[in-house]
């Protein structure tokens, strides 16, 4: 059975794709590594963003497991647009309202779900894994969650914690959506 385990990245000290994870970041990322340890699916492959934050989130768990991070540009973070935005959380939530909806130089929520779901879509295909952390942002988790459980949208997105985790698998015929991160991880001190 097929298994994704769909990772929000740690704290990080900004949205630059550069920015590092903050020191709670990096105790997160050292508790995310805990949970999936003990969690009770080893990981076959990682597949990461490029954003530093994205890859520090995951490489404490791949060290200790001695898998390497595969690099995958479609699962960056969505660019609404290349200009600052002031309401740029309106706009964000026009973007899920309206998956068409985009600012030049920007991205929409379908276009951002394509370029994503063609790496889950290469991810189910192989057979030689069964368990894929797929580590990425919020606003490209949601889209992607999205594509499996139509509910789950900006205000889900609002709910979305650092780090966070999903863990989507196939039952019968259907896919099953779950959270499976809480809110109460402990931090490492």
């Amino acid at each position: 059975m097929k298994r994704l385990f769909m990772i929000r990245h740690c704290s990080a000290e900004g949205q630059h794709k550069d920015s590092p994870l903050t020191k709670d970041g990096v105790k997160q990322a050292q508790v995310v590594a805990q949970f999936l340890q003990n969690y009770g699916y080893q990981l076959d492959r990682i597949i990461s963003s490029p954003f530093l934050r994205a890859v520090e989130s995951i490489k404490p768990y791949a060290e200790r497991n001695k898998l390497s991070i595969e690099i995958d540009e479609r699962l960056e973070e969505r660019l609404l647009s290349e200009e600052p935005i002031d309401d740029w959380l309106e706009v964000l939530e026009e973007s899920f309202s309206d998956k068409d909806f985009k600012l030049p130089g920007g991205e929409s929520s379908n276009d951002a779900s394509s370029r994503a779901g063609q790496l889950i879509d290469e991810i189910m295909a192989d057979d030689s894994c069964e368990n894929v952390g797929i580590v990425t942002h919020g606003n490209l988790l949601a889209l992607l969650l999205n594509h499996y459980q139509a509910d789950i949208g900006f205000s889900q997105w609002k709910g979305f914690t650092n780090p966070d985790m999903y863990l989507i698998q196939k039952t019968g015929g259907d896919y099953i959506v779950e959270r499976i991160w809480s809110d109460d991880e402990p931090i490492v001190s």
